[in-house]
């Protein structure tokens, strides 16, 4: 039945192409995915989806209903990122848009979610022009605002459990730097959780020739960053994954004036719950001990300002969907080693109570970016996500892309799937 519906991909392709370029031509800044929203909920009415917009600000879900059977989620993410796009592609965004700091910034889709958005909506298609290969009920969520690690949690809190039927299992996807042929998924972690903190310390200020009369905020922040670099070092037994990443360092106005503060932005990586806590209690630890060696003028202060869940698969989802991917991909269906990227995606099936799984797939062509170097072997430089001049090809990534996600719903939506 799978094979059947996938001849079917040559149909929807020009359509969804010609989506993708004026998605990436007019990207949508977090929780501003007006337009993108608008496009994507006249699509599925055409198609027949009930269709409920303005979960979570600009969030939406189609729900399709075709007989008895599994229930299926499917998750797209559609907001842009602050990037000025350097790709040179002949639809390259030069949009702009105001800032939640009240900036014009431009706007790129520098993270693929365009491409995420046109293929979750080609299998919509596909399975609602195609209702005779499949039996159960399908869910497309388009989710706002991804990249402020936002969006997921605000549709939850919107109420999107009370809009659409429960959820046997929850699938997402995400084009990254593969080859454009190549599908990987693994079970257990997948990707990371993230927690960022913003720490402020305390000294006090005073003029630069006279730094014994006060406590420098900056040499005191210094001391933190080197210890802060320890921390995975010496505290993780070798080979438990963790990072412990400085962002930012802001202190201090003119070169004669020791300030009275400083700032830090830190970023936490882990792939458990143990590790996730033992890397934030170390992180307190060693600032307030930094801070109470330099005789702080008041006690640190420690905001946690996003995190973004551990993305934890399914074994049993995996098992189940990357056979199917085997069957569709053969050799190019490959096991994915952990990223230590992050996503709000779990947030959606953590809440609804429902297994779930999310795997990558490749956008690039690696001939294109190998080069020659002086020992006489290759090397492979893809430009990553968030880059300027990330610019997946179109194909075959589309097709991978739509492929990928038909086929992994389809495992639990076919007539001759197990859906028990």
């Amino acid at each position: 039945m799978t094979d059947d519906l996938l001849t079917h991909v040559d149909d929807v392709l020009p359509w969804h192409v010609n989506l993708y370029e004026d998605l990436h031509r007019n990207p949508e800044l977090s929780f501003q995915e007006t337009r993108t929203s608008g496009l994507v909920a006249d699509r599925l009415r055409n198609l027949g989806y009930t269709v409920h917009t303005g979960i979570g600000g600009t969030g939406l879900v189609g729900v399709l209903v075709n007989g008895p059977g599994s229930v299926v989620l499917a998750r797209a993410d559609m907001d842009g990122l602050p990037v000025r796009e350097e790709s040179g592609l002949p639809y390259a965004s030069t949009t702009t848009a105001t800032d939640p700091q009240g900036r014009q910034v431009p706007v790129m889709h520098a993270c693929g979610h365009d491409m995420h958005i046109s293929c979750l909506l080609a299998t919509a298609q596909l399975l609602a022009e195609h209702r005779a290969d499949w039996s159960g009920t399908f869910i497309a969520l388009f989710q706002p605002a991804e990249e402020l690690v936002a969006g997921a949690q605000a549709m939850v809190d919107d109420g999107l459990a009370d809009l659409i039927p429960k959820p046997d299992v929850a699938l997402g996807q995400h084009v990254m730097g593969l080859p454009y042929d190549t599908v990987a998924s693994r079970p257990g972690a997948a990707l990371s959780a993230s927690d960022s903190i913003k720490v402020t310390v305390h000294g006090r200020g005073t003029h630069g020739s006279m730094p014994h009369l006060g406590i420098d905020p900056i040499l005191l922040g210094s001391a933190i960053v080197l210890r802060l670099n320890a921390i995975v070092s010496r505290e993780l037994a070798p080979g438990h994954f963790g990072v412990v990443t400085v962002g930012s360092f802001q202190s201090g106005t003119k070169s004669n004036i020791i300030p009275g503060s400083a700032e830090l932005l830190l970023n936490l990586r882990s792939y458990n719950r143990e590790t996730r806590s033992l890397l934030r209690a170390a992180v307190e630890r060693v600032v307030r001990a930094e801070c109470d060696a330099s005789g702080c003028s008041a006690p640190p202060e420690f905001d946690d300002y996003q995190s973004a869940p551990l993305t934890q698969n399914s074994p049993e989802v995996h098992n189940k969907v990357f056979a199917a991917f085997a069957n569709r991909f053969g050799d190019k269906a490959v096991l994915m080693e952990p990223s230590t990227g992050s996503e709000d995606f779990s947030d959606i099936p953590n809440a609804l109570g429902v297994p779930y799984l999310f795997w990558i797939w490749g956008g690039f062509d690696p001939d294109t970016y190998r080069t020659a170097e002086a020992d006489g072997t290759l090397s492979t430089t893809i430009p990553g996500n968030h880059a300027s001049t990330f610019a997946p090809v179109m194909e075959p990534t589309m097709r991978t892309g739509i492929e990928a996600m038909t086929t992994a719903v389809m495992s639990y939506l076919a007539k001759d799937a197990n859906n028990a």
